[in-house]
């Protein structure tokens, strides 16, 4: 048997798995490490050879044809209204086609996601687990706040309430783990991954400023205000307002505990957030913007 890896590449040892949002922080991540391992690995995601798209279920089939497992990632967010039909809709048809490992990436504290959890067990497949994470230190050098630490001010509403970070690094090792590893290890079990500690944003902030050595401010917001400059730069107005309600929901203190699921799955504490904050300074992708 031979396995595609959506690049034109085969693999003769190991089963070809699919990671939805392939190219995303988590998904990249899983699938650079799925690599290293010699597995085949199918990038799911609009612009790749097999082309999936959540929207089109039409594209899901060719995406699972001839996989044996699949890392689950669903954009634009797992707690977001029709994500849990999604998500059930396309596990149900996994395990029609075989596949026998599902593991989803889903968010603390949502009650969306916490539907799709729920939607990808019921699918049945033989060994289906959950990678549920609190927020990306990525989203600071990868996501919304990239820019912002570039102009030197980020501007959130979230100012007294702390977080545990979390290393999309880690996320994509426990990921594989549960891909790869004993699958009684895994199998029906919610997998709740977090940083060593949590940080508020403005400390979060000012641990990026002086790995970067020059000032970055916090600027705190109302949710009205974050939501109105997301339209202003050019996001739909329903996708800020769900965004935004999704931040006013989890952002309230019930995400604040730290947990022991790096270590429990890998032997290893998470990396914390300083950690993060020096090795991407270091890259200079914070560098300031002209």
């Amino acid at each position: 048997m031979t396995n595609d890896d959506g690049n034109g590449n085969e693999n003769t040892r190991t089963g070809t798995v699919l990671v939805l949002g392939g190219t995303g922080k988590s998904g990249r991540r899983v699938a650079e490490r799925l690599r290293a391992r010699g597995a085949g690995v199918r990038i799911g995601s609009r612009g790749t050879e097999t082309p999936f798209d959540w929207e089109r279920p039409e594209t899901w089939p060719a995406a699972v044809s001839g996989v044996r497992s699949a890392y689950v990632a669903y954009s634009p967010d797992v707690g977001f209204p029709g994500a849990s039909e999604a998500v059930g809709a396309f596990a149900e048809l996994a395990v029609r086609e075989g596949v026998q490992r599902l593991v989803l990436l889903s968010g603390r504290g949502e009650p969306g996601a916490r539907r799709s959890e729920e939607a990808l067990f019921a699918a049945g497949a033989p060994a289906a687990s959950v990678v549920r994470a609190s927020f990306f230190a990525q989203n600071f050098s990868e996501g919304f706040f990239a820019d912002m630490v570039r102009s030197g001010a980020v501007a959130f509403p979230a100012e007294g309430v702390p977080e545990p970070f979390i290393d999309a690094g880690d996320i994509a090792d426990v990921a594989v783990e549960a891909l790869t590893g004993d699958p009684a290890r895994h199998a029906g079990r919610v997998h709740e991954v977090t940083g060593p500690r949590a940080l508020t944003f403005p400390e979060a902030v000012a641990e990026v400023s002086a790995a970067v050595g020059r000032e970055i401010a916090y600027v705190p917001l109302a949710f009205e205000a974050f939501r109105d400059g997301m339209v202003g730069q050019g996001a739909p107005p329903e996708f800020a307002a769900r965004l935004t309600e999704l931040f006013g929901e989890i952002l309230d203190g019930r995400n604040s505990a730290a947990t022991g699921g790096v270590r429990d799955v890998l032997g290893r504490e998470a990396a914390d957030f300083s950690e993060y904050a020096k090795r991407t300074a270091a890259t200079g992708v914070w560098a300031p913007s002209s």
